[in-house]
């Protein structure tokens, strides 16, 4: 299958993998799984979020592949060039996440995963499977957040309460296409998604991914995020994990991630961004990468020299 039209140029092309392969998750689903860097590095798994794809972590896959990391990156059930699934649920997340951990990682082998919106909520719903247990050293969530997201999303600039949440419900599970990428839809992209400051070429890689997705998986996967309750699994999530958010964020404002925070039985830290809305690893791709390179080099044991591996 050919790659989807995405970002086609600069820092958030699509970086060409070193191998792609195929994960079937609990219930027979595909999950299309790219690999990229060093053959023995320390690992990193990425897991994207709604409406999005492997696309979407480009710049963190070519720095982090270029420092020596090995780094997966799958496609969400329904996204980028995983097929859709009639099984939409957190659960399914978790049945995913844990297919990808065990098709890509040796016995024993722990990796740093990194999700951002729906694909930390996947961490979330996995985090007392066993390959989780098993695989993940450290995690990092972006953007995220475990329940109540609709009522607590600031797309509508209206009060709080449930005349915003009904809206926003409406707003969020629409059926419309995106259609073309316009001046007008980057417009629109950008005040939901993105931070005020956030530069042209940031807001056209997100919609060129964002426009991609099929618009009855952004319908289906709308429905599952209105009724998400993974307020019991927080706990479950005992590795080490660093949140980070930003406060513009109008999907998944900074109430979740300090929610979260507090919540989290190892949490390592809370940022939060000044200016920057929920497209994190897009909008400051440098500041996400070198999170992720802490965790790893925190948790994770050294790269081991090719010689040594021959």
């Amino acid at each position: 299958m050919s790659r989807l039209p995405t970002a086609a140029a600069g820092a958030y092309a699509p970086p060409v993998p070193v191998r792609e392969l195929t994960a079937v998750s609990a219930d027979g689903a595909r999950l299309h799984v790219e690999l990229h860097g060093t053959e023995g590095g320390p690992a990193v798994v990425l897991a994207h979020g709604w409406t999005c794809s492997t696309a979407f972590w480009a710049a963190q896959i070519r720095a982090l592949a270029a420092a020596g990391h090995r780094v997966v990156a799958y496609d969400q059930r329904g996204h980028g060039r995983s097929p859709a699934s009639p099984a939409c649920t957190a659960d399914a997340l978790a049945d995913d996440l844990e297919a990808v951990l065990q098709a890509t990682l040796a016995p024993g082998e722990r990796a740093v995963v990194a999700g951002h919106s729906m694909g930390g909520m996947t961490v979330l719903a996995a985090g007392a499977r066993p390959a989780v247990r098993e695989h993940v050293a450290a995690v990092l969530l972006c953007s995220t957040g475990a329940s109540g997201l609709v009522a607590a999303a600031t797309v509508l600039p209206l009060p709080a309460g449930p005349v915003r949440t009904w809206l926003t419900r409406r707003v969020l599970g629409s059926r419309a296409p995106l259609g073309p990428v316009t001046p007008a839809a980057l417009r629109v992209l950008k005040y939901a998604t993105m931070g005020p400051g956030s530069a042209p070429h940031m807001v056209e890689a997100c919609a060129r991914i964002v426009h991609a997705c099929p618009r009855g998986v952004r319908h289906a996967w709308s429905k599952v995020l209105d009724l998400l309750d993974l307020e019991h699994g927080i706990g479950e999530l005992t590795v080490p994990v660093e949140v980070v958010v930003g406060t513009a964020d109008r999907l998944t404002p900074p109430v979740h991630a300090r929610a979260l925070a507090a919540a989290l039985p190892e949490c390592r830290g809370l940022s939060e961004l000044p200016g920057i809305g929920h497209m994190t690893p897009i909008e400051v791709p440098d500041l996400v990468t070198a999170k992720i390179r802490t965790l790893a080099d925190t948790y994770l044991p050294a790269a081991v020299p090719a010689e040594e591996r021959a």
